[in-house]
């Protein structure tokens, strides 16, 4: 079963379908939660932003991994 939810451009993956864009939201929307999160419980921004770091870069390795594993292949001939 072949899964075309991703292209491959340089090093980003765009998406490539609907479901490409929706887990591209998901993915969006848990690092907008979790920014939101972690400011309400920091007490400066260099907190905040030691904090979010550390899991935005767990959600784009996720998304990056799901993103490998489902991209359009090219044809080598």
């Amino acid at each position: 079963m072949k899964l075309n939810w991703f292209t491959r451009k340089g090093i980003i993956y765009r998406p490539a379908s609907i479901a490409g864009w929706v887990l591209l939201g998901i993915a969006a929307a848990l690092a907008v939660y979790m920014f939101i999160d972690i400011d309400g419980r920091s007490h400066s921004v260099s907190d905040t932003m030691i904090n979010f770091v550390f899991d935005l870069l767990l959600i784009g390795l996720i998304y990056t991994i799901i993103a490998y594993f489902t991209e359009a292949k090219r044809e080598v001939d």
